[in-house]
């Protein structure tokens, strides 16, 4: 069976982007189809190595589809045993809430606009890469709904490693973020992030694009 995999990109320095830049990149993900709306706008604490599908709030506003307002909190996994790793080896810990969400992609600037933009952090949650556009399906085997991407805008640094397993003792390279794109996959031709992803994500971070992965 196929482990799950957080893909991200990010520029090389952690500096944040100017909140009309970020809106731009949320927005041409949408616009050119790299994913699907609707989308889900957070704030709060959030975790840039929550793993996406399974115990982030970003996953629980995308299942549960709460109402703006609602406050998320990160939940351990049933089967998971408390673990003081720093994530994504150990526990995420999150507390967040919706501030809106919408099937159009044009409201969401309006909403970025009165979020607590470099007082919290910030993420923009889309439930799935949108299999119609050809470098997404060239990249993903086969179409899965459960492909999130969030995008985020963190109000102080966090690091991500390069590449390890979730479920080893921490270790390996890591990389410091502000501002990055996360999306996770199952089954893919090649290592991600998705081309189509950091085609978009250059425009914004600069060609020195930093990637990474988390598997497990």
């Amino acid at each position: 069976m196929a482990t799950w995999t957080d893909a991200f990109v990010a520029p090389p320095e952690p500096s944040p982007l100017p909140p009309e830049s970020f809106g731009r990149l949320v927005v041409e993900l949408a616009r050119e189809r790299v994913v699907r709306t609707p989308w889900w706008l957070l704030a709060g604490r959030l975790c840039v190595n929550a793993s996406l599908n399974w115990v982030s709030v970003s996953g629980r506003a995308c299942y549960e589809r709460p109402a703006p307002g609602t406050s998320l909190r990160t939940e351990r996994h049933l089967l998971w045993q408390e673990d003081d790793d720093p994530p994504p080896w150990g526990d995420s810990h999150e507390d967040a809430r919706l501030l809106a969400t919408d099937e159009s992609i044009r409201h969401v600037l309006p909403a970025l606009r009165a979020a607590p933009y470099g007082r919290e952090d910030i993420a923009v949650v889309f439930p799935r890469l949108d299999f119609r556009h050809r470098g997404i399906s060239d990249f993903l085997i086969g179409e899965d709904h459960r492909t999130m991407l969030v995008c985020f805008a963190l109000a102080r640094p966090q690091v991500r490693p390069l590449a390890t397993e979730d479920t080893a003792k921490a270790h390996g390279e890591v990389h410091p973020v502000r501002t990055c794109v996360v999306h996770t996959y199952k089954l893919a031709r090649r290592i991600g992030p998705a081309p189509a992803i950091t085609t978009i994500a250059a425009r914004y971070f600069g060609p020195d694009l930093v990637t990474g992965r988390t598997w497990g």
